[in-house]
């Protein structure tokens, strides 16, 4: 992985020491709120419902076990001894005291890591394929040129005051696991038919009060224009976007209300002008990077294991486990594995420091030192030795990390909600947690199949509600949380918004309605269809009869 040279070390340090004064004139009484509210969100730091919440940049979703460890001490000597992975791949504190920040960022920074532009009107941390440099599926790694875009934006000047948030996500395989075109650009790297590296580029996509999916703005661009071509999207949004309402600030409704074409027409304008110069790639600097992703130190292994056959053959729980949790290598004799933050009853994206811990140790033991975050909010250990999965199974079971839920009805996406969030309209934890109980029994999960539920509090989306296969939103009205259903909504390649069925459901209502449209799905797929296949052949109709064909109508 990418290790911080002079010039990273340095500007984290000193972001640290210089936020420290900014503190303590915060505390002395020298800066109102208001004041503060600028330079605190500069490094990550919000203020929720009941505490401050700091949010850490994981770049690309990629983390060292020295990293982790780091993190588990933070929340057990900062926070409430836990802490929140995010769906952009990020770790998110929601118990902090203010004093306790100066602290906290020299601490970070010692790791390597910061909550730089991981708020504010700037480019956020840039996500990828958790899978990077790994998968069997893929073409080439997105890592490399996720690390280049972070030398690049970081504290661009140009684009540190957009209009608003601007998010970047990088996939290097056809099987999109980075969800690329529900953001503000989408880069899908792949070779032409001349066997070259570029990238199609999706322009316009985001969720919140007014999701887009993304369209495609060039369907080839060389490695070597990544930079200038994202730098002429950039310029255009930054002199044309909204800045008179935030609501309609992203860079979705620009293009949107300009149309593709004429969007595209003036980038490209653009970048004639500023494509041939210092933001040129060349090829021995995408090299230079390329040398911090080389490979570990893999050893020949058979392509299976003879050892990890013999377990599967003599217990049907790990069998159960390794076939949903288990993804395939490029390199033969190994596994990528995914570890749940999703247990039964549990709210999603919660780890303990303890559970850190374990993981850390895990990494250096099973997989190189090294994991990785996604944007389901779990974690991946990318280089198990197959021989080494029943071991590290039963490991994880120790630390509760052992549910088999990978891509499950119970392998939940949730934002906090109204337990932390002052925008929320509706708790959605209690909700992932109940939904999670009432279909834990696994034979009934793997009869289900393949199913991705995502909730959110709030219009604004932070739990992707419209790009689940069922997403679930949380509504206030006259003073009651409600939930909407949306179904048909997916974050692959074939990316689709869901739409919404009907009236909303109360809390137990919700819960009652999504079984019975599972049950409908049940009856009805053909020929083991996926629920966003039998969707989108059968459209709402069927569902939405089940919905509300039921004791508990909607409101």
């Amino acid at each position: 992985m990418y290790r911080y040279d002079e010039f990273d070390q340095a500007l984290v340090t000193q972001r640290a020491k210089q936020f420290a004064r900014q503190v303590e004139r915060r505390l002395a009484g020298e800066l109102t709120e208001d004041q503060f509210l600028p330079l605190r969100l500069k490094n990550g730091l919000y203020l929720q419902l009941h505490a401050y919440m700091l949010r850490i940049n994981v770049p690309y979703g990629v983390l060292s076990s020295r990293q982790l460890r780091k993190l588990a001490h933070i929340a057990r000597t900062y926070d409430k001894d836990y802490g929140h992975w995010t769906t952009r791949q990020n770790m998110q504190f929601n118990w902090i005291r203010l004093e306790d920040m100066p602290e906290i960022l020299l601490e970070l920074a010692s790791v390597e890591m910061h909550g730089i532009q991981s708020s504010g009107n700037c480019i956020r941390n840039t996500t990828a394929d958790e899978y990077a440099g790994v998968a069997a599926d893929e073409v080439e790694d997105p890592r490399v040129y996720c690390e280049i875009i972070r030398q690049w934006s970081s504290l661009h000047p140009e684009f540190s005051y957009l209009p608003r948030k601007f998010k970047i996500a990088v996939t290097g395989s056809d099987n999109d696991r980075a969800a690329v075109k529900v953001h503000d650009i989408g880069l899908r790297l792949y070779r032409n038919e001349a066997g070259e590296a570029g990238f199609e580029v999706f322009v316009g996509g985001g969720l919140g009060r007014t999701p887009f999916v993304g369209e495609s703005i060039r369907a080839f661009l060389p490695t070597r224009d990544l930079l200038s071509y994202c730098e002429a999207i950039l310029r255009i949004y930054n002199q044309l976007g909204r800045r008179d309402n935030k609501y309609k600030a992203r860079i979705k409704i620009l293009v949107h209300e300009m149309g593709l074409d004429e969007f595209g027409r003036q980038v490209e304008e653009e970048w004639e002008r500023i494509r041939e110069g210092a933001l040129t790639l060349p090829d021995e600097e995408i090299e230079r990077i390329r040398t911090h992703f080389e490979p570990p130190p893999y050893e020949s292994l058979p392509a299976e294991s003879a050892a990890y056959l013999a377990k599967r053959t003599q217990n049907q729980d790990f069998a159960t486990w390794a076939d949903q949790q288990l993804a395939d290598h490029k390199q033969p004799g190994y596994a990528i594995v995914n570890v749940s933050c999703t247990p039964i009853g549990r709210a999603p994206g919660d780890i303990s420091s303890g559970q850190m811990e374990v993981m850390a140790d895990l990494a250096d033991r099973f997989s190189f030192g090294e994991l990785r975050v996604t944007h389901n909010q779990n974690l991946v250990l990318t280089d198990v030795r197959q021989e080494d999965v029943f071991t590290l199974w039963e490991a994880l079971i120790s630390a509760g990390l052992a549910t088999a839920n990978h891509g499950l009805i119970s392998d939940t996406i949730c934002c906090p909600g109204l337990d932390y969030c002052s925008l929320a309209n509706a708790r959605s934890i209690p909700l992932a947690e109940k939904l999670s109980a009432r279909v834990a029994d696994t034979s009934r999960q793997q009869e289900i199949g393949e199913i991705y539920v995502n909730m959110s509090g709030c219009i604004n989306a932070c739990g992707h509600h419209h790009v689940g296969n069922i997403g679930i939103v949380g509504v206030d009205k006259k003073n009651s949380e409600l939930y909407q259903l949306m179904l048909g909504g997916s974050a692959e390649a074939d990316a689709s918004l869901g739409k919404i069925l009907g009236p909303g459901f109360d809390e137990d209502g919700i819960i009652d309605a999504i079984e019975r449209i599972v049950d409908a799905y049940v009856s009805l797929r053909e020929d083991g269809e996926r629920f966003i296949e039998t969707y989108r052949r059968l459209g709402p109709a069927p569902f939405k009869e089940a919905a509300y064909d039921g004791t508990t109508q909607g409101r």
